[in-house]
C-alpha cells in the first residue's frame, strides 16, 4: 500500500471528552447548578467505538460523534456543549474545518439531534457547511 494513500485517524479518547466536559461547563455557564459529573463513563466508551467502527469520513464519524454525546448524556451537565467542542476538536485534529456556527440556534439544533429530528446526512452537511433548518415542535 502507497503511504500517500494512509490517512491515519486520530479519535478522542475518554478522558479527553472528560476534560472537554469540564472545560465545556468553565466557558459557556449555563446555570449556576452546572456540575462535571461523569454519570456513565461505559457510554462515552460506546460513543467513541461506535465512532471508531463508523465507514465514511471524517464528518460521518464527527456525526456519530456529535449524536452519541448529545443523546448518551453521560454527563450530568454541558453534554450538548461537550458534543460542540468534541466534535470541532475531532475535525481539527484530522485536519478538516468545521463550520458550526456560533449563534443561539445551536441550541435548538442540538435539541434536534437529541431528540433524532436529522438524518445522518442533514447533520454531516451541518458540520461542513453549517446549514441545517432549525429544529421546531
Amino acid at each position: 500500500m502507497n503511504k500517500k494513500n494512509l490517512k491515519i485517524i486520530i479519535y478522542l479518547n475518554a478522558d479527553t471528552i472528560i476534560k472537554l466536559n469540564k472545560l465545556a461547563i468553565k466557558l459557556f455557564v449555563q446555570k449556576k447548578a452546572d456540575s462535571h459529573e461523569v454519570l456513565n463513563y461505559s457510554r462515552i466508551l460506546k460513543i467513541i467505538n461506535k465512532c471508531e467502527e463508523t465507514k465514511g469520513d471524517i464528518y460521518d464519524k464527527a456525526v456519530i460523534l456529535l449524536k452519541g454525546l448529545v443523546q448518551y448524556h453521560a454527563f450530568a451537565s454541558g453534554n450538548r456543549r461537550t458534543a460542540i467542542l468534541a466534535t470541532i476538536v475531532f475535525c481539527i485534529w484530522n485536519k478538516q474545518k468545521v463550520y458550526i456556527p456560533n449563534n443561539p440556534t445551536n441550541s435548538k439544533v442540538l435539541i434536534g439531534i437529541r431528540e433524532d429530528f436529522y438524518s445522518n446526512n442533514k447533520i454531516k452537511n451541518w458540520i461542513k457547511n453549517g446549514k441545517i433548518k432549525t429544529f421546531k415542535r
